[in-house]
């Protein structure tokens, strides 16, 4: 009985490793750590329609909390649209043996007051379509979803949906996107 269930063990091993059996790999868990898949979430823009962070998929996303009252946020946001502009047709790892093309920035503002929120977008001159809040500041309930316990903070998220790095910021958020992207050969 013994030597049949090893034997058993053996094969299924065998035809595992040989690619007889598929092994279905496990996927990543929801959270917020690097290597785990970025939660979902749905919020408005500023003109009252919805969007949802899975609609990005496919493309390298950085998830951006801030407001218009942080003066360390909106200093970044110079960062964030060179960064944006430098990055948005570059080529990067996606799905299935497929390139993703493009950096996209997705912000999520931690603002209680819509007229402060809107002007300071355009005020900094933030021209991409991917802008949320729930006007509770921090009571903004993506802000909790991330445990966003200061700001600026970022998530960066791969074409799969996975976080790939945090809170990376100006040069450095440059080095890694550089790093990512898909060299020409």
């Amino acid at each position: 009985m013994k030597l049949s269930s090893a034997i058993l063990t053996c094969m299924t091993l065998l035809l595992i490793h040989t690619g007889c059996i598929s092994k279905k790999v496990p996927e990543a868990p929801i959270g917020l750590f690097v290597g785990n898949e970025a939660p979902d979430f749905t919020a408005l823009t500023p003109n009252d329609s919805s969007i949802s962070l899975s609609s990005m998929r496919g493309n390298v996303v950085l998830l951006d909390f801030w407001a218009s009252w942080c003066g360390p946020c909106r200093y970044e946001n110079r960062n964030l649209i060179k960064t944006k502009q430098h990055f948005e047709a570059v080529r990067f790892p996606g799905k299935k043996r497929k390139l993703s093309t493009g950096f996209k920035v997705f912000n999520v503002s931690l603002d209680n007051n819509k007229m402060r929120w809107t002007s300071a977008i355009t005020q900094d001159q933030l021209d991409w379509p991917y802008h949320v809040s729930d006007l509770k500041g921090w009571g903004s309930e993506v802000g909790a979803k991330y445990k966003v316990k200061s700001i600026p903070a970022n998530f960066l998220i791969d074409a799969k949906g996975l976080i790939i790095a945090r809170n990376l910021r100006g040069k450095a958020l440059d080095d890694f996107l550089e790093g990512y992207s898909v060299k020409k050969k």
